[in-house]
């Protein structure tokens, strides 16, 4: 008789595989919805400051380069209320890593991509200090209020900075970003439409961010993976879809100078605002885990760095060095998977990063330093 009857167990795994799907779903409808939610809130709050008669370079600079990482603000938000502060942290470094390393090499392989000089003097090294100051305020293992207040106060001076800054920009820098700014007039044109399209907005990037965390703590547990790395890798990558779509469309319609900008803008955004704004809300501040202190924040703050060389070498980013970086990015995730399951190939894998990888990459990026300089001084002779 008890061979006839297998169904419980059956029964049970039927259940497991249907509450798996459900939990994928939400994950896929948490990501559109995080997509959706940018789009929308970027073109009403667009659409409202060129009414009021806000410059398009403006609207570029805050208000676009904030919406597209409105998705890591509203999970990372999302996570610190609901006490889960490793997605939250790890959501942020990790993208920031995704950031530069795929987005910027999806772009690159697409067309080289040009680097504008304010670029290169101004905006990489303000987000390498943002880089290095969060990592200062992390030494004691927590990001506590005052200073999440701190960098959220950080965030507004850089807004107001680069406000004051546009108004002496070039006609021609204007004419990029109005092409990179939703149009006045169409079906949105009223500001009762445009309003809408705000709130639908931030309830989208709000449902969104509910479902993708809630899936993916789900996913850590099946997996047996912590919260961090799913935050650091899934999260992370998915977050950043806005800067990938954004990015991508700039380098193929041939604004290849905003295809980088925008990259480096939303990192600096998502470390000021999006850590600033999470340690706000969270009760008691954000408790950095000892992984992301020991590894994830310091290959954050090596990729930034790593940046300066690479866009002075000629001021462009050829499919070479696109590649490069995806090559980085590949072998900065197969660390996280190794790590979390403790393979026997990790050791073997880490003695080849640096033992020979890392150090000819340093004396890479040195080299084509020093030739930049070399050539510049030449020029200048």
């Amino acid at each position: 008789m008890s061979c006839d009857n297998p169904q419980p167990s059956a029964k049970l795994n039927r259940v497991h595989d249907g509450t798996m799907f459900m939990h994928v779903l939400f994950f896929v409808l948490g990501l559109a919805a995080l997509v959706a939610g940018a789009e929308s809130l970027v073109r009403g709050a667009s659409k409202i400051a060129l009414s009021l008669g806000i410059s398009p370079l403006v609207v570029g600079l805050t208000i676009v380069a904030m919406g597209t990482s409105s998705p890591e603000v509203a999970v990372s938000v999302g996570a610190a209320l609901s006490g889960n502060t490793d997605i939250a942290v790890g959501n942020v470094v990790g993208s920031n890593i995704f950031n530069v390393l795929f987005i910027l090499g999806i772009s690159a392989l697409i067309t080289p991509l040009l680097v504008h000089s304010q670029i290169i003097r101004q905006e990489v090294p303000i987000m390498i200090g943002a880089s290095v100051v969060l990592a200062v305020m992390a030494i004691d293992a927590r990001l506590g209020r005052l200073e999440s207040a701190l960098l959220l106060a950080m965030l507004i001076g850089y807004v107001v900075f680069l406000v004051r800054q546009s108004r002496a920009e070039t006609a021609q820098t204007h004419g990029e970003f109005e092409g990179h700014v939703h149009r006045s007039g169409g079906w949105d044109a009223h500001w009762s439409v445009q309003l809408l399209l705000i709130v639908a907005g931030l309830g989208l990037l709000v449902l969104g961010s509910n479902w993708l965390v809630d899936s993916a703590v789900v996913f850590a547990r099946a997996l047996g993976v912590s919260d961090l790395i799913i935050g650091l890798t899934i999260i992370a990558a998915g977050t950043s879809m806005p800067e990938v779509a954004t990015s991508v469309t700039a380098a193929v319609r041939g604004q290849r100078d905003i295809a980088v900008g925008n990259v480096i803008g939303s990192n600096t955004f998502n470390i000021l605002g999006c850590l600033g704004l999470s340690g706000i809300v969270s009760s008691g501040g954000l408790d950095i885990a000892p992984a992301v202190l020991n590894f994830d924040l310091w290959v954050m703050i090596a990729v930034a760095v790593a940046c300066l060389p690479v866009f002075m070498f000629g001021r462009q980013i050829g499919r070479r060095r696109g590649l490069l970086f995806l090559a980085y990015y590949v072998a900065y995730v197969a660390y996280l998977i190794l790590g979390a399951q403790d393979h026997d190939a990790l050791d073997e894998f880490s003695a080849i990063m640096l033992s020979f990888v890392l150090p000819i990459t340093v004396v890479t990026l040195v080299a084509m330093l020093i030739r930049e300089q070399k050539r510049q001084d030449e020029a200048g002779g």
